[in-house]
């Protein structure tokens, strides 16, 4: 499987570490409904389709990528940066992304 980084190219999936689903919901750090962290740690879905993950190149620039992913084909649909804004990178993102800019 390919992941397209937005910074290093298309990639192969072993540069990636899984971060888990995108569309969990943590519950308030300082709550102490004991069923809602319950839920957010233990309680998974099974999505058949369409899913949104959360990736981290690790092997590469250390993004977080949001992908769009179907659990049957493993056929990524779409792939963007998780936080709008790519500050608090550190020199390696920026290295990155001129790598990036420079090869276009």
């Amino acid at each position: 499987m390919l992941i397209t980084c937005p910074y290093c190219g298309p990639r192969d999936v072993i540069e990636f570490t899984y971060q888990g689903d995108g569309n969990r919901e943590r519950p308030d750090p300082a709550s102490q409904n004991f069923e809602a962290w319950n839920a957010y740690v233990y309680d998974r879905l099974n999505p058949a389709g369409d899913h949104n993950e959360i990736w981290q190149h690790s092997g590469g620039c250390r993004t977080h990528l949001r992908v769009v992913r179907n659990t049957l084909t493993h056929e990524i649909s779409s792939v963007a940066f998780v936080r709008g804004d790519h500050q608090g990178r550190g020199d390696h993102g920026s290295a990155a992304r001129r790598k990036a800019e420079d090869k276009s």
